[in-house]
């Protein structure tokens, strides 16, 4: 039967792709955007992969304020809860990020519950659900990250405090709302349209050789069109409620991304650096680059994950890394390609 679904962040990626997700299973979608002048890019966006007629609206919100979110949630079935400051600059300010994060997501899970939404589906990030440095442990839902380690950035700092304050406000909550959290590792995959490269940065820096040397850095890839589907799957699994779930798949080194980028793309990757930096020398270029601080602590690491959870109870079945790579870059090429055409 179709519902009708809050998507916070219309202008985002993974948002975008929740909708194109949900519009395919015949869903009506609701997405919050800040500027009513961005309705047409979404629309635009959202319309490159699904016509969505009439089951796409609008409703105009900010986390960072009450205004328009009880009227965002009128008559809405669920909400996938998306929209998070991304952070990719690394203030120095270790909690910089935290406000926008935690109080934002409060102000979500408050007004669904204020409005009998049946589950809330949030974002937050496979960072929250990582060991201590040393312990052997493997990633997986059970732990939970230290948010005072002084070696945490702010975004991933930022993360684990939204999603705690999220489980301790629907612990004390009264009502029928439940609660789902989504813990991504680094999302990539085509762009919708021309979409903004924000989410995929990484990818794009390699391709321009910015660095001019790779990292010593092991990510752990999902696609963004699994991670919608994980969304969506999540939203109405019955199981799902109250649980929270790591979606990750491959886990590769920077060289084995940039040798994936080599391989498929040819000449249209020479940029790619082939060379890795020494970890000492990416401390010296972070106080410049800012963007490479959140990276600090992860140099060098490979720490072991788990996604039996979503596997077992959802389906997750992420596809292979090379595709999501490849289909990330083509479409970053073409993005470039169109805006200076």
């Amino acid at each position: 039967m179709s519902k009708t679904i809050l998507v916070t962040g219309g202008t985002g990626f993974i948002a975008g792709w929740c909708i194109v997700d949900l519009l395919r299973r015949g869903h009506a979608v609701r997405t919050t955007i800040r500027n009513p002048a961005r309705e047409a890019l979404v629309r635009a966006a959202i319309g490159a992969q699904i016509d969505p007629g009439d089951r796409l609206s609008f409703a105009i919100a900010d986390l960072t304020g009450d205004a328009g979110w009880a009227a965002a949630m009128m008559g809405c079935d669920g909400v996938l809860h998306i929209a998070s400051p991304l952070g990719r600059e690394a203030p120095r300010d270790r909690d910089a990020l935290v406000a926008p994060a935690r109080d934002g997501t409060l102000r979500i899970l408050r007004a669904a519950v204020a409005a009998g939404i049946d589950r809330v589906v949030m974002t937050s990030a496979a960072a929250t659900a990582r060991p201590p440095r040393g312990s052997g442990l493997v990633s997986s839902e059970t732990v939970w990250a230290d948010a005072e380690d002084p070696r945490l950035d702010p975004y991933r700092r930022s993360k684990i405090l939204a999603e705690r304050a999220a489980w301790d406000f629907m612990a004390s909550a009264a009502g029928q709302t439940a609660l789902t959290t989504i813990l991504p590792g680094a999302v990539f995959g085509p762009l919708l349209g021309n979409g903004e490269a924000a989410s995929v940065w990484v990818i794009q820096a390699l391709l321009d050789g910015k660095p001019p040397r790779l990292l010593d850095l092991a990510l752990s890839v999902v696609d963004v069109r699994d991670l919608a589907a994980l969304h969506v799957d999540a939203l109405f699994a019955p199981d799902a409620a109250g649980q929270r779930f790591l979606a990750m798949g491959e886990t590769l080194w920077m060289k084995d991304i940039a040798g994936i980028l080599r391989a498929g793309l040819g000449a249209r990757a020479a940029k790619v650096p082939t060379q890795v930096l020494p970890n000492a020398l990416v401390r010296v270029i972070a106080l410049f680059l800012p963007r490479l601080r959140m990276f600090l602590g992860d140099l060098g690491q490979r720490r072991p994950v788990s996604n039996d959870k979503a596997r077992q109870m959802l389906g997750f079945a992420p596809r292979p890394a090379r595709e999501t790579i490849l289909d990330c870059a083509e479409s970053l090429l073409a993005s470039r390609a169109a805006q200076t055409s």
